[in-house]
């Protein structure tokens, strides 16, 4: 039908409008919690960032700590095990990586990473590898003092978590 002489709208013009952002807000409040129940679990975002002393790591050790539901190792690295992890620099790795991008700048004796094969989700043991890093015990991925893939099926080194070294010997994941 159109519209009045002059320019001016209707009746029926306003109803439209009116109907139109009802059934706009109808769809809107139908939808959001279909939206919300994406978002993480409470028990989630509780563990999305820890927060762990590491200054009682001593010289060759390291502890495990459990990070958003997979163990994170934190290693106080020797003077050879860095030494070895310098001189894979140049090896053909299959996942290339310095061994200077694997750690925080000035702390090269600190190796955090996510203890997670990449293979199959298993987790690695220390110690058992020919390069004297990580061997996965399930299908023989061996990884290097750097935690980078040298030998086996996995496609990736193992990952970095996002992390920080905090005063008062503490370090927060996440």
């Amino acid at each position: 039908m159109p519209a009045e002489p002059g320019g001016s709208s209707t009746k029926r013009d306003f109803l439209y409008i009116v109907t139109g952002a009802a059934a706009a807000g109808a769809v809107a409040t139908m939808a959001w919690p279909f939206i919300d129940q994406m978002n993480p679990a409470a028990d989630s975002l509780a563990l999305a960032t820890i927060e762990t002393d590491y200054d009682k790591v001593v010289l060759g050790q390291q502890i495990v700590v459990k990070w958003r539901g997979k163990p994170v190792f934190i290693r106080h690295r020797t003077p050879k095990e860095i030494a070895e992890a310098v001189a894979g620099d140049h090896a053909d790795l299959r996942d290339p990586a310095t061994d200077e991008s694997r750690h925080k700048p000035g702390m090269a004796e600190w190796l955090i990473i996510i203890g997670v094969c990449t293979h199959l989700g298993c987790v690695p043991t220390f110690g058992l590898g020919q390069y004297g890093g990580w061997l996965c015990p399930c299908h023989g991925s061996v990884y290097d003092t750097s935690g980078r893939i040298r030998k086996g099926p996995a496609p990736k080194n193992l990952y970095l978590p996002d992390y920080s070294f905090l005063p008062g010997g503490k370090v927060r994941l996440g």
